[in-house]
C-alpha cells in the first residue's frame, strides 16, 4: 500500500463507496473525479479517499471536500466532476448537489426541501 506525503495538499475529497453508493455509480463517479484532479493537474493539492457508509445513502453517491466542510450529493460523474471543478472555479453552481454545509463549526443542512431529514441519532439510539 502506497504512503502519500501529503505537504501542500490543500482539499480532503472523501468519495463514498459503501453499498448504496455503489449501486449508484460510486466506481464511476470515484474515477471521473480522480480523472479530473488529474486533468486539471491538482494531484498535488487535492487528495481522495475511497470511504464506507456516510450515512446518507438516499443522496448517493456522497462526496465531501474538506477543509470546507462540503457535502454533496453526486448523481452522475458529471456532478463528480463538476465538484472538483467547483472548488478552482466558484462560479461553476452546485447548490443542488449541496447537501450539508458546515458553517459557525457546526455541519447545517442545504436544500432540505428536496432532502430526506433522516433519523437523528437520539431517535436512533432509542429504539
Amino acid at each position: 500500500m502506497t504512503t502519500w506525503n501529503l505537504t501542500g495538499t490543500q482539499k480532503h475529497v472523501l468519495i463514498c463507496n459503501g453499498s448504496s453508493c455503489m449501486r449508484k455509480e460510486g466506481e464511476e463517479i470515484t474515477l471521473a473525479i480522480r480523472d479530473e484532479i488529474a486533468n486539471l493537474e491538482l494531484d498535488h493539492q487535492i487528495h481522495t479517499s475511497r470511504t464506507r457508509c456516510n450515512g446518507r445513502c438516499k443522496d448517493a453517491c456522497v462526496v465531501i471536500v474538506y477543509p470546507e466542510g462540503k457535502w454533496y450529493s453526486a448523481t452522475s460523474t458529471e456532478v463528480g466532476r463538476a465538484i472538483i471543478q467547483h472548488h478552482v472555479d466558484r462560479t461553476i453552481q452546485l447548490e443542488e448537489a449541496l447537501i450539508y454545509d458546515f458553517v459557525d463549526d457546526e455541519i447545517t443542512a442545504v436544500n432540505e426541501s428536496s432532502r430526506i431529514e433522516g433519523v437523528t441519532k437520539k431517535q436512533k439510539t432509542n429504539v
